[in-house]
Protein backbone atom coordinates (compact mmCIF):
# COMPACT_ATOMS: atom_id res chain seq x y z
CA UNK A 1 0.00 0.00 0.00
CA UNK A 2 1.06 3.77 -0.75
CA UNK A 3 1.73 6.20 1.74
CA UNK A 4 -0.23 9.22 1.83
CA UNK A 5 0.97 12.33 0.54
CA UNK A 6 0.74 15.19 3.11
CA UNK A 7 -0.16 18.61 1.21
CA UNK A 8 -0.21 21.58 3.69
CA UNK A 9 -2.43 24.33 3.63
CA UNK A 10 -1.31 28.32 3.61
CA UNK A 11 -2.25 30.19 6.38
CA UNK A 12 -4.19 32.43 3.96
CA UNK A 13 -6.03 29.91 2.68
CA UNK A 14 -7.28 29.05 6.34
CA UNK A 15 -7.66 32.17 6.91
CA UNK A 16 -9.99 33.13 4.24
CA UNK A 17 -12.36 29.77 5.31
CA UNK A 18 -12.69 30.69 8.90
CA UNK A 19 -13.75 33.91 7.83
CA UNK A 20 -16.46 32.54 5.14
CA UNK A 21 -17.60 30.09 7.85
CA UNK A 22 -18.17 32.53 10.25
CA UNK A 23 -20.13 34.61 7.93
CA UNK A 24 -22.47 32.08 7.43
CA UNK A 25 -22.78 30.92 10.70
CA UNK A 26 -24.09 35.06 11.25
CA UNK A 27 -26.24 35.04 8.18
CA UNK A 28 -28.13 31.84 9.80
CA UNK A 29 -28.54 33.55 12.90
CA UNK A 30 -29.60 36.44 11.53
CA UNK A 31 -32.26 35.16 9.52
CA UNK A 32 -33.94 32.92 12.27
CA UNK A 33 -34.00 36.18 14.81
CA UNK A 34 -35.77 37.99 11.80
CA UNK A 35 -38.04 34.62 10.94
CA UNK A 36 -38.38 34.68 14.99
CA UNK A 37 -39.46 38.54 15.24
CA UNK A 38 -41.83 38.73 11.89
CA UNK A 39 -43.71 35.64 13.55
CA UNK A 40 -43.99 37.31 17.26
CA UNK A 41 -45.26 40.81 15.67
CA UNK A 42 -48.48 38.94 13.72
CA UNK A 43 -51.82 39.86 15.38
CA UNK A 44 -53.75 36.55 15.64
CA UNK A 45 -56.86 36.84 13.55
CA UNK A 46 -59.81 37.93 15.21
CA UNK A 47 -62.64 35.37 14.94
CA UNK A 48 -64.98 35.85 11.90
CA UNK A 49 -68.12 37.42 12.73
CA UNK A 50 -67.36 38.10 16.28
CA UNK A 51 -67.54 42.00 17.73
CA UNK A 52 -64.34 43.22 19.34
CA UNK A 53 -66.14 42.75 22.56
CA UNK A 54 -66.81 38.74 21.79
CA UNK A 55 -70.81 40.35 22.82
CA UNK A 56 -73.53 40.39 19.77
CA UNK A 57 -74.73 43.61 18.97
CA UNK A 58 -78.15 45.03 20.75
CA UNK A 59 -80.82 44.56 18.11
CA UNK A 60 -82.75 47.89 18.13
CA UNK A 61 -85.96 47.83 19.19
CA UNK A 62 -87.89 50.85 17.41
CA UNK A 63 -90.19 52.42 20.09
CA UNK A 64 -93.81 53.84 18.69
CA UNK A 65 -94.08 57.48 17.91
CA UNK A 66 -96.12 59.11 20.74
CA UNK A 67 -96.88 56.15 22.65
CA UNK A 68 -96.83 56.09 26.44
CA UNK A 69 -95.42 53.46 28.45
CA UNK A 70 -98.54 51.57 29.19
CA UNK A 71 -100.03 51.88 25.82
CA UNK A 72 -103.02 52.96 27.05
CA UNK A 73 -105.31 55.74 25.62
CA UNK A 74 -106.79 58.91 27.89
CA UNK A 75 -109.82 59.87 27.81
CA UNK A 76 -110.06 63.49 29.32
CA UNK A 77 -112.45 66.43 28.75
CA UNK A 78 -112.33 69.82 27.64
CA UNK A 79 -114.55 73.33 27.53
CA UNK A 80 -116.52 74.19 24.25
CA UNK A 81 -119.41 76.69 23.90
CA UNK A 82 -122.15 73.60 24.72
CA UNK A 83 -120.24 72.83 27.57
CA UNK A 84 -118.41 69.98 28.78
CA UNK A 85 -116.80 67.37 25.85
CA UNK A 86 -114.60 64.25 25.90
CA UNK A 87 -111.21 64.34 24.22
CA UNK A 88 -108.26 62.10 24.20
CA UNK A 89 -105.23 62.68 26.14
CA UNK A 90 -103.78 65.10 23.60
CA UNK A 91 -106.78 66.97 23.04
CA UNK A 92 -108.20 65.59 19.69
CA UNK A 93 -112.34 65.42 19.76
CA UNK A 94 -114.12 61.55 20.41
CA UNK A 95 -117.11 60.95 18.68
CA UNK A 96 -120.29 58.94 19.08
CA UNK A 97 -122.37 57.44 15.71
CA UNK A 98 -125.67 57.02 16.17
CA UNK A 99 -126.26 53.65 14.30
CA UNK A 100 -123.75 51.64 16.14
CA UNK A 101 -126.03 49.66 18.43
CA UNK A 102 -124.99 49.16 22.03
CA UNK A 103 -121.21 48.75 22.45
CA UNK A 104 -120.80 46.96 18.68
CA UNK A 105 -119.36 49.32 15.45
CA UNK A 106 -120.94 49.37 12.70
CA UNK A 107 -118.05 51.28 11.23
CA UNK A 108 -115.84 49.39 9.10
CA UNK A 109 -113.56 49.96 5.25
CA UNK A 110 -114.16 53.07 4.16
CA UNK A 111 -116.39 54.58 7.04
CA UNK A 112 -113.26 53.68 9.51
CA UNK A 113 -111.02 55.38 7.12
CA UNK A 114 -113.15 58.32 7.59
CA UNK A 115 -113.99 57.65 11.26
CA UNK A 116 -110.91 56.54 13.12
CA UNK A 117 -111.66 54.31 15.84
CA UNK A 118 -110.54 55.23 19.20
CA UNK A 119 -108.01 52.27 19.90
CA UNK A 120 -106.11 51.61 22.89
CA UNK A 121 -102.57 49.10 23.18
CA UNK A 122 -103.39 49.13 27.01
CA UNK A 123 -105.73 49.89 29.50
CA UNK A 124 -107.42 53.12 28.74
CA UNK A 125 -107.51 55.41 31.48
CA UNK A 126 -109.87 58.38 32.43
CA UNK A 127 -108.60 62.35 33.18
CA UNK A 128 -110.03 65.39 33.69
CA UNK A 129 -114.38 65.19 34.28
CA UNK A 130 -114.18 61.68 32.78
CA UNK A 131 -115.31 58.76 34.63
CA UNK A 132 -113.44 55.99 34.64
CA UNK A 133 -116.52 53.66 35.52
CA UNK A 134 -117.64 54.37 31.83
CA UNK A 135 -114.59 53.36 30.21
CA UNK A 136 -114.02 49.98 28.77
CA UNK A 137 -113.27 48.45 25.56
CA UNK A 138 -114.32 46.27 22.61
CA UNK A 139 -112.52 44.43 20.17
CA UNK A 140 -112.95 44.59 16.72
CA UNK A 141 -113.19 42.48 13.42
CA UNK A 142 -109.28 43.02 12.96
CA UNK A 143 -108.35 42.59 16.30
CA UNK A 144 -107.83 45.74 17.75
CA UNK A 145 -109.21 47.29 20.70
CA UNK A 146 -111.55 49.94 20.52
CA UNK A 147 -112.08 52.34 23.44
CA UNK A 148 -116.20 52.88 24.64
CA UNK A 149 -117.38 54.81 27.26
CA UNK A 150 -121.04 54.65 28.68
CA UNK A 151 -121.06 51.29 26.38
CA UNK A 152 -120.30 53.64 23.04
CA UNK A 153 -117.83 53.11 20.85
CA UNK A 154 -115.74 55.95 20.16
CA UNK A 155 -114.03 57.74 17.20
CA UNK A 156 -111.65 60.41 15.81
CA UNK A 157 -112.79 62.37 12.56
CA UNK A 158 -109.91 62.47 9.86
CA UNK A 159 -111.15 65.89 8.95
CA UNK A 160 -110.25 67.43 12.45
CA UNK A 161 -107.11 69.41 12.10
CA UNK A 162 -105.46 68.52 15.43
CA UNK A 163 -106.65 69.17 18.89
CA UNK A 164 -109.32 71.95 19.88
CA UNK A 165 -111.21 71.20 16.51
CA UNK A 166 -114.32 69.49 15.82
CA UNK A 167 -115.09 69.54 12.30
CA UNK A 168 -116.99 66.78 12.88
CA UNK A 169 -119.88 67.57 14.73
CA UNK A 170 -123.35 67.07 13.44
CA UNK A 171 -122.24 64.95 10.04
CA UNK A 172 -124.33 62.49 8.87
CA UNK A 173 -121.52 60.51 7.11
CA UNK A 174 -122.43 57.17 5.98
CA UNK A 175 -125.76 57.71 7.22
CA UNK A 176 -126.02 58.50 10.49
CA UNK A 177 -125.24 61.76 12.78
CA UNK A 178 -121.84 62.02 14.91
CA UNK A 179 -121.64 63.50 17.72
CA UNK A 180 -119.59 64.77 20.54
CA UNK A 181 -120.01 63.36 24.10
CA UNK A 182 -120.33 64.40 27.43
CA UNK A 183 -118.80 63.28 30.23
CA UNK A 184 -121.83 61.98 31.61
CA UNK A 185 -122.27 59.72 27.86
CA UNK A 186 -124.96 61.79 26.21
CA UNK A 187 -124.55 63.33 22.82
CA UNK A 188 -123.59 66.83 22.28
CA UNK A 189 -126.00 68.07 19.63
CA UNK A 190 -125.45 71.37 19.54
CA UNK A 191 -122.93 73.21 17.01
CA UNK A 192 -119.32 73.15 18.33
CA UNK A 193 -116.78 73.84 15.80
CA UNK A 194 -113.98 74.16 18.03
CA UNK A 195 -113.18 74.14 22.03
CA UNK A 196 -110.40 74.62 24.52
CA UNK A 197 -108.31 71.29 24.81
CA UNK A 198 -107.15 70.46 28.42
CA UNK A 199 -103.33 70.46 29.02
CA UNK A 200 -102.12 67.37 28.44
CA UNK A 201 -99.95 67.54 32.04
CA UNK A 202 -98.13 69.33 34.58
CA UNK A 203 -96.24 72.08 33.89
CA UNK A 204 -92.70 71.54 34.12
CA UNK A 205 -90.60 72.79 37.41
CA UNK A 206 -88.65 75.36 36.85
CA UNK A 207 -84.77 73.97 36.74
CA UNK A 208 -82.17 76.31 38.40
CA UNK A 209 -79.74 77.11 36.14
CA UNK A 210 -76.78 74.71 35.61
CA UNK A 211 -73.54 75.34 37.79
CA UNK A 212 -70.56 76.65 35.79
CA UNK A 213 -67.89 74.28 34.70
CA UNK A 214 -65.17 74.57 36.36
CA UNK A 215 -61.76 75.78 34.84
CA UNK A 216 -59.55 72.60 33.68
CA UNK A 217 -56.56 71.81 36.14
CA UNK A 218 -53.35 73.26 34.14
CA UNK A 219 -50.86 70.17 33.36
CA UNK A 220 -47.33 70.14 34.70
CA UNK A 221 -44.32 71.39 32.94
CA UNK A 222 -42.40 68.50 31.38
CA UNK A 223 -39.35 67.85 33.22
CA UNK A 224 -36.79 68.56 30.94
CA UNK A 225 -34.19 65.68 30.07
CA UNK A 226 -31.74 64.33 31.96
CA UNK A 227 -28.26 65.40 31.02
CA UNK A 228 -25.09 63.13 30.50
CA UNK A 229 -22.70 62.82 33.03
CA UNK A 230 -20.51 64.50 30.38
CA UNK A 231 -22.56 67.83 30.93
CA UNK A 232 -24.19 67.59 27.38
CA UNK A 233 -28.02 66.10 26.75
CA UNK A 234 -28.60 63.03 26.19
Amino acid sequence: MGKSKFVPVSKRTKLVAGVGGALAAAATVAACSSAASSTAAAPAAAPTGASPTGASPASASPAGAGASASGGTVITTAKSSAGTVLTNGSGMAVYVWVKDTGDMSNCDGACASAWPPVTTTGTATASGGADASDIGTITRSDGSKQVTYDGHPLYYFAGDSGPGTASGQGSDGFGAKWWLVTPSGSDVTASVSTFTAAASGPAPAAQAPAAPASAPASAPASAPASSSAAGGWA
